[in-house]
């Protein structure tokens, strides 16, 4: 049970930074920035919208992942977790304190 709520927490946190931009920074590659203005958009919003979450693409129930198609574009986002500082202690995705997330978003080609 514990596991479950800390995974819950942790993609309420995730949520947060995809949807709001929110609790961390949100990063767009090179292939993303290059698409037409219309197409990008369309992109960052499908990111913000995507609430097709399963088992297959989010087996941990932590929402820090997925791919979609936007407009004939394979679009990978993904959510990394950085340590807060150089304490040397383990970032800790539950705790907002101990990390920096990161949310990319990139064409499938780049990953």
């Amino acid at each position: 049970m514990a596991d479950m709520v800390r995974r819950a927490a942790i993609a309420r946190l995730n949520d947060r930074l995809r949807i709001t931009g929110l609790g961390g920074s949100i990063f767009m590659t090179a292939g993303i920035a290059a698409l037409p203005k219309a197409v990008r958009n369309a992109a960052i919003l499908a990111v913000r919208h995507f609430s097709d979450f399963n088992p297959d693409n989010d087996p941990h129930g932590e929402h820090d992942c997925a791919v979609l198609t936007v407009q004939d574009q394979r679009i990978i986002w993904k959510i990394d977790y950085y340590p807060r500082n150089d304490s040397g202690v383990d970032p800790d995705p539950a705790d907002p304190a101990t990390i920096k997330r990161v949310l990319t978003i990139m064409l499938a080609g780049e990953y």
